[in-house]
């Protein structure tokens, strides 16, 4: 059955850094969905106003996502810039004279947020904060999810007690969750990963990954899912902050199509899910030269804008699980309706 802190809601939008935002949001609540802010790239100063503005617009359960990496020391940076060497001398540019803001795990800073807009839920990705500020979250009455990519990082996010579980698929877009050490290359699909979380934990699991119309929504609720997470089929909606060029290569427009996402950390230091670029199909998706998270995106920032202005997505952060091609450019209300209604229909089949 659906957990009471859902609302009775079996979709939720998953947040998506970078691509959504507060018309996302509202348009996913108002269609019946669990709408979701991603402060990941937000100061706290910008997370009140922008959950003030989805309350305006829309009624119901809001969802504020946070990152948990731990943040280290500045890495030598050395070889990753000798790599990228040729790409500075083809465009005319260098790493940054003033490097923009770091992502910033979750601190004291956004906890006062948290405690001061009160959300319906909170989830964390890459874990869970340090066990004091995750209290603090617990007082304010806000259920609390996380993400977990395998059996063993769900068990240890129940012990820590959280309502719910993200079980997050290989074939997710985005960043991968993963928090606890595996070798690269153990990565789990949904398939496999929803019905051995579900039987490991007792807390109500969600779906996350290539899930993106009524046949995947069937499939999750079937492997015992108690609610999906969509994000790769929301990117094409015009209420999205996916640009312009990530839209036309979502839609097959340009680049090397919809079927070939890879998993690579060569845009922030990090394995996250994307469609190919330039910088991944001559360097290769996955390479040790890459800084570790979020160091990494840095020294791309001056080639990313002189490329894009150029209409090319040579270094472009291009996020897509493996279900782009079924994303469609339907306004998110309409499509969290049709998402919602496939989930009503799945869950009296299988429970």
């Amino acid at each position: 059955m659906t957990p009471d802190w859902l609302g009775g809601r079996l979709v939720i939008q998953a947040p998506m850094a970078g691509s959504g935002g507060v018309e996302l949001a509202g348009a996913a609540i108002r269609g019946g969905g669990v709408g979701s802010l991603p402060c990941a790239l937000l100061t706290p100063d910008q997370v009140e106003p922008q959950v003030a503005q989805v309350r305006a617009v829309a009624k119901g359960p809001l969802n504020l996502n946070f990152f948990c990496h731990v943040l280290g020391p500045q890495p030598d940076e050395t070889a990753w810039h000798k790599a990228l060497a040729p790409y500075y001398a083809e465009y005319g540019v260098g790493p940054p004279d003033e490097p923009p803001p770091l992502r910033q795990p979750f601190d004291d800073a956004m906890c006062a947020v948290v405690e001061r807009v009160r959300p319906e839920i909170v989830s964390f990705h890459f874990g869970l904060p340090e066990s004091a500020l995750l209290d603090r979250v617990k007082a304010t009455g806000a259920a609390i999810m996380s993400t977990a990519t395998t059996i063993a990082e769900a068990v240890y996010l129940e012990s820590m007690g959280v309502d719910g579980v993200i079980a997050q698929g290989f074939e997710a877009g985005g960043h991968s969750g993963r928090f606890l050490p595996g070798p690269q290359g153990t990565e789990m699909g949904l398939f496999a990963l929803v019905p051995q979380i579900k039987d490991a934990v007792s807390v109500p699991v969600i779906a996350a990954g290539a899930i993106a119309d009524a046949r995947g929504i069937a499939a999750a609720f079937a492997l015992g899912a108690d609610a999906v997470q969509i994000g790769t089929a929301y990117l094409r909606s015009p209420e999205s902050l996916a640009s312009p060029l990530h839209r036309a290569s979502l839609a097959g427009q340009i680049g090397a199509g919809t079927t070939q996402t890879r998993f690579t950390n060569l845009i922030t230091g990090r394995l996250a899910r994307g469609l190919p670029n330039r910088l991944m199909e001559e360097i290769g998706p996955v390479s040790a030269l890459a800084p570790p998270f979020p160091y990494a995106s840095v020294a791309l920032t001056e080639l990313r804008k002189a490329a894009e202005a150029q209409g090319r997505t040579d270094f472009s952060t291009l996020w897509s699980g493996q279900s782009a091609r079924l994303a469609q450019p339907l306004p998110a209300e309409e499509l969290t309706r049709i998402f919602v209604k496939a989930a009503r229909r799945a869950q009296e089949f299988y429970t």
